[in-house]
């Protein structure tokens, strides 16, 4: 093993990651910078690259003191290290999520084993073989002339200052993401929309989303809000908005896209 080589280290525990006070924020080095066991280390699982360095993914059950940085949330990157920095801490969440939750066959029920030259798991006993979850799930901003749509979100509710955003839904099957941002809008808001167009993609870790983005405009209908889902909705003017989003986000970004467009 070369002990020399500068790599990006995700190193989780607990659900949290180990970060830097300043700079990338994700330790960067080679291993003999970090205090930790060969044994430990041998466990390493490869993320992706990032600035041409390889990354890896390093989890334990318990924090490891190696002697610099502490363990925080994943969001706390979020809009504050480059996107791509973001996305690949990320992965690793979802990695070690995976690896986590897929350790017995879900068809036989006998032991799964990674497979080596893929991120997968198998069953020798039935050949079942299972990938990485992915949930596609869409994310629209909506425009009424110089007014955005926004809602508090059931699970955004926070008695000090609660955060307002966009729509957003996971996509059923047989569904195209089309029918599906006409749906989850309707069914949350009772509102109908046209002019849907797609902007981006965002992949959202919590727990392993892919989220679509997408900008519409009103057509017709009255706020008539699911309970279930959202505390409230309304038109607010692009020139006093409430909370919003924190940057980095892809609701920010339709957020900012909307605003820009009414202007």
């Amino acid at each position: 093993m070369n002990t020399q080589k500068n790599c990006w280290w995700f190193i989780l525990a607990q659900g949290k990651i180990l970060l830097l006070p300043q700079g990338d924020l994700v330790p960067y080095g080679n291993l003999d910078d970090l205090s930790l066991t060969a044994a430990l280390v041998a466990k390493k699982i490869k993320v992706g690259e990032y600035q041409s360095s390889p990354c890896y993914l390093l989890e334990f059950a318990q924090p490891q003191d190696i002697g610099f940085g502490e363990y925080s949330e994943l969001r706390s990157l979020l809009g504050v290290v480059d996107d791509r920095l973001f996305e690949l801490a990320g992965r690793a969440f979802q990695l070690a999520h995976f690896y986590k939750t897929h350790q017995f066959c879900g068809q036989c029920g006998t032991k799964m084993n990674p497979i080596e030259w893929e991120v997968a798991m198998k069953c020798y006993h039935c050949q079942h073989r299972c990938y990485p979850r992915v949930s596609p799930c869409i994310i629209v901003g909506i425009r009424k002339e110089n007014r955005i749509l926004l809602a508090l979100h059931q699970r955004h509710k926070k008695s000090n200052r609660p955060v307002y955003t966009v729509l957003a839904g996971f996509t059923e099957a047989g569904e195209t993401l089309e029918h599906c941002v006409e749906r989850e809008v309707f069914e949350e808001s009772a509102i109908k929309i046209k002019n849907i167009k797609y902007v981006t993609s965002q992949p959202w870790p919590f727990p392993h989303s892919l989220m679509m983005g997408y900008t519409a405009e009103y057509l017709s209908g009255e706020i008539k809000i699911d309970t279930r889902e959202l505390c409230s909705a309304d038109w607010y003017d692009i020139d006093d908005l409430p909370k919003l989003p924190n940057q980095g986000t892809l609701a920010r970004k339709l957020i900012n896209r909307l605003i820009s467009q009414c202007r």
